[in-house]
């Protein structure tokens, strides 16, 4: 819930900065970033759930997959984000920091599965 909570209000901060459009006509590509950010924060909880409820262990292996996906794909967007043009951007290690501890509560959960 804190990656989720934290990377909302990361995204509604960034989105002001990254919502002007280019001199060119062309509109900010990053800004797809923090949504994605957002969606993938909320999916974490769904597949957590899904892995733990899942009696047979080939399934469960494809739920823990995703998850790491998604983790992954967070850390990624989080570091694409600090490269857009906004102020929001020192918020970021912030968030990066709350996954690097996530990732290890994941690995030992993964042992307990």
């Amino acid at each position: 819930m804190e990656i989720y909570i934290l990377s909302r209000s990361i995204s509604s901060y960034i989105q002001y900065d990254l919502i002007d459009i280019k001199a060119d006509g062309t509109e900010n590509t990053d800004i797809y970033f923090s949504g994605d950010i957002i969606q993938q924060s909320v999916s974490l909880g769904p597949v957590i759930v899904n892995a733990e409820l899942e009696r047979y262990s080939d399934k469960k292996y494809k739920h823990i997959e995703a998850l790491q996906r998604l983790t992954s794909l967070l850390y990624k967007n989080s570091f694409r984000l600090e490269y857009s043009n906004s102020n929001g951007k020192d918020f970021l290690p912030i968030l990066r920091s709350e996954l690097k501890k996530f990732k290890k509560l994941q690995r030992n959960w993964m042992l307990t599965l």
